[in-house]
């Protein structure tokens, strides 16, 4: 399988974002990445739009359905939301959509901030494996994997992908 390149996805995404704000009549934005990948994305998708918004950053790891069964990684520290949440426009950024369940925390700790005007979704890939009813709004790519397939995001400059095969032993 031939993975698509980031750099050629985000002028489509930012061109893809940029229509979708327009349609809506969003004038100002708030952009806020996922940690790690999403901000990542976030950062090269701000660049190449031309946005100079200050960036939020969202850990969800306590917002996670698996919390309790995955228990807290090392690398956990706090979100970063440098502007309100009440009444405003936000810009989720993710880098992988898989099940949706990273969307569904990242929603759950926004909301425990205040009430968003509205939410537009962005990922750099889709996988195609909702385990729940969440689809983005502007996406880079689609791809469907075997059961045993991963795609991780190195960066974060120069963005890659890397497709990686699970232990069936698992």
């Amino acid at each position: 399988m031939t993975l698509p390149k980031p750099e050629q996805l985000l002028p489509e995404m930012t061109a893809a974002l940029k229509h979708h704000l327009s349609c809506r009549n969003i004038t100002a934005p708030c952009f806020i990445g996922i940690r790690t990948g999403g901000v990542w994305v976030a950062q090269a998708l701000l660049a190449s739009g031309g946005w100079e918004e200050p960036l939020g950053i969202l850990d969800v790891s306590f917002y996670r359905d698996d919390f309790s069964q995955s228990g807290l990684h090392p690398q956990v520290r706090p979100s970063e939301l440098p502007f309100e949440i009440e009444g405003r426009h936000l810009v989720l950024i993710d880098d992988v959509l898989m099940t949706g369940r990273t969307i569904r925390a990242a929603l759950n700790e926004l909301f425990d901030y205040g009430r968003p005007a509205s939410v537009t979704l962005v990922c750099l890939l889709d996988l195609n494996a909702r385990e729940l009813p969440i689809r983005p709004d502007v996406v880079g790519a689609t791809l469907s994997l075997t059961p045993q397939q991963r795609i991780k995001l190195l960066g974060p400059a120069p963005l890659a992908l890397e497709l990686q095969t699970l232990d069936s032993a698992n």
